[in-house]
């Protein structure tokens, strides 16, 4: 059966069995669930910063994401992103990276309408990524998470998408492995591939091994494509109680604080 927090543990189980893939790529002969040396990446650190902000009234995420970025410093953050966490009083810098969108599940998940996962996608996104590409990416994503959360059809929500957003996501699988293998950060190339990869699979696993071949930044592009496909396949209980041997259990009671009732608390901020 699925719940409410699936995405959420999706998109961080995508993060983990991508990151030994990272930079190098993966290859469908050497594709594993869970190897030894899977780690959780800033993927799944930023995942929950999110989410504590979503289910913590009065909270501000910048705060959030100063917080956990610098409890788990080694979680392998991007360049202008570990620069702008230490700063005094860091300023969104105008970013378009796949980072707002590999954060942003637990949005999806909360959200009670499509107009209020727009809004606060967007909010997610402002503190670093508030360049219009930024937003579109965590926009796009949360949506996609929200309408398979209600029980929309793939169709449905790939009309919702294309009438929504100006991303290309008419293209199939076959197409986009006919694409150059590089090393993908940015929303506007990263997500559209992603949520192909989410129309052509049949299950949660097909979908990220799917988009681990697409892009050799692979722990996100599991990540965001993995968030997605959970909301509407449900995630795997073998992968769910694999994944709790690879993150800390503060991160678990994050995401169980996201209940089948949980609601956006009032007076959140994002910076």
């Amino acid at each position: 059966m699925k719940k409410r927090n699936d995405a959420i543990y999706g998109a961080i189980a995508g993060d983990v069995i991508g990151s030994v893939y990272e930079f190098r790529g993966a290859r469908p002969e050497s594709v594993q669930i869970f190897k030894k040396s899977c780690r959780f990446t800033d993927d799944s650190v930023l995942t929950i910063a999110v989410t504590d902000w979503l289910t913590h009234a009065g909270s501000n995420l910048r705060d959030k994401l100063v917080q956990y970025a610098r409890k788990y410093y080694k979680a392998g953050y991007g360049p202008s992103f570990s620069k702008w966490v230490m700063r005094r009083n860091p300023q969104p810098y105008n970013s378009c990276g796949n980072g707002s969108a590999m954060r942003v599940s637990s949005v999806g998940c909360v959200a009670n309408s499509l107009k209020e996962t727009l809004r606060l996608a967007e909010e997610s996104a402002m503190p670093t990524h508030n360049h219009p590409e930024g937003i579109k990416g965590a926009q796009a994503t949360a949506a996609a998470i929200f309408l398979a959360r209600l029980g929309k059809t793939k169709d449905e929500i790939k009309a919702k998408l294309k009438e929504l957003f100006d991303y290309n996501i008419d293209r199939t699988y076959a197409d986009i492995s006919q694409d150059a293998y590089e090393f993908h950060v940015l929303c506007q190339t990263t997500v559209p591939k992603a949520l192909i990869c989410f129309f052509d699979s049949e299950s949660y696993e097909e979908c990220i091994r799917m988009a681990m071949l697409t892009n050799k930044d692979t722990d996100t592009a599991a990540c965001i494509a993995g968030s997605v496909a959970a909301a509407y396949y449900g995630i795997p209980e073998e992968i769910k109680t694999r994944l709790t041997d690879f993150i800390p259990e503060e991160f678990i009671n994050v995401v169980e604080t996201v209940k089948d009732n949980t609601v956006p608390p009032i007076g959140i901020q994002s910076f």
